[in-house]
């Protein structure tokens, strides 16, 4: 039971991280423009305009996705009470490989959102 709730938790932890940042992104971006915390990328670190959109803009995604995710997962870990060591930890493996997909992809839509919405200098198209 100690490995299973381990796994839950571990399970969990992307989604539940993709919901608070997420909110935390669409209240506010992080206040300085820097490589250490936040949507770090060329474009999003262009100007402050650019850092406030990307954040609001993967920060409305991650929460979205976050909150699709977390139900099925801790459904998927539920089934999998009970059954041994191995079939719990492969299952959560693969919940958690599958997890990141969604959230390493809003960073397509968010560098295509940026795009659209200002040019190769920062500014508002």
């Amino acid at each position: 039971m100690g490995f299973w709730i381990f796994m839950l938790i571990m399970v969990l932890l992307i989604p539940v991280s993709m919901i608070v940042l997420g909110r935390r992104f669409l209240k506010s971006a992080p206040h300085n423009i820097d490589s250490t915390f936040g949507y770090r990328t060329k474009r999003s670190m262009m100007n402050e305009d650019t850092w406030r959109f990307a954040h609001s803009y993967i920060g409305k995604l991650w929460f979205i996705c976050g909150l699709i995710i977390l139900l099925p997962s801790a459904a998927v870990m539920l089934f999998v009470l009970g059954k041994e060591v191995n079939t719990m930890g492969t299952v959560g493996a693969i919940l958690v490989f599958v997890q990141m997909l969604p959230m390493i992809g809003t960073i397509i839509p968010t560098e295509k959102a940026l795009k659209k919405n200002f040019d190769e200098y920062g500014r508002h198209r």
